[in-house]
């Protein structure tokens, strides 16, 4: 059972209707700050998305209004969360995006996936705002590695930055370097931050954006350290990051019990 409940948030873009909406309801834009997407154009148009090995969520257009509002939710075991997007032009430089995240139930796993998904939803529109700053047109390469660990989000964020060598209260326009034996470097400039999270533009492995971030609730955390890079080299080098962090991060903190 769906309650009334839904997340709605807005953010200013730079680019034309057109621009955004290639960001938005195209699978290489939204893999390119968000999860790897695939997206067939058209109402009942088929989406998918994934967040890792076998967390694919799948989906259909409901509504393709370009380049000014896509929609798409459902699946084959219900209604499930819907998302719908609306694009207006401000200025004949920027957008206004704004996203409405519906379809949660009631209880407290709902409660908690709420919560969860309206704080996951700031840092990703931030990363649409870098995205289409800094790589307008441009297709970027996700790497997606993270691991659970069973402690706090506190807890968790100090572990990680003194295993990899950052600042636990970084500031915006610092440069960072997360680092670990056998992992690629990342070398980059904070653009946002909060308690448990540092957002920033990528100069390694390669150009782009990213995030490492500690989020979760009680005592189980998901410690992120997501990478979305451009340029010739960008497949390669995100596939090498994902590999080879996601075993860092698993064996760098408490492992959930199974």
């Amino acid at each position: 059972m769906t309650d009334n409940r839904s997340i709605e948030m807005e953010v200013e873009v730079a680019g034309t209707p057109d621009e955004v909406w290639a960001a938005i309801a195209t699978g290489p834009g939204i893999t390119s700050w968000y999860v790897p997407h695939e997206i067939e154009a058209g109402v009942g148009g088929s989406v998918s998305a994934s967040f890792g090995p076998g967390m694919d969520v799948t989906g259909k257009v409901t509504a393709w209004e370009p380049p000014h509002r896509f929609g798409y939710g459902g699946g084959d075991d219900g209604p499930g969360l819907a998302f719908e997007w609306f694009v207006e032009a401000k200025d004949g430089a920027s957008c206004i995006v704004r996203l409405v995240n519906s379809g949660f139930g009631s209880g407290e796993e709902w409660d908690d996936q709420y919560d969860g998904m309206t704080e996951g939803w700031k840092m990703f529109m931030f990363n649409l705002q870098q995205h289409c700053e800094h790589f307008a047109g441009q297709a970027g390469s996700a790497s997606l590695p993270m691991a659970m660990w069973a402690e706090a989000p506190g807890a968790a964020w100090t572990r990680a930055a003194s295993a990899f060598g950052f600042d636990t209260s970084p500031t915006v326009g610092d440069t960072i370097e997360i680092a670990a034996n056998g992992a690629p470097k990342v070398v980059a400039t904070v653009t946002h931050t909060s308690d448990t999270q540092a957002i920033f533009k990528v100069s390694e492995p390669a150009p782009g954006t990213g995030f490492v971030c500690a989020e979760g609730q009680g005592g189980v955390t998901s410690l992120s350290l997501w990478l979305y890079l451009y340029g010739e080299g960008a497949p390669q080098a995100a596939a090498v990051h994902q590999a080879a962090w996601s075993e860092v991060l698993a064996a760098a903190g408490p492992g959930i019990a199974e």
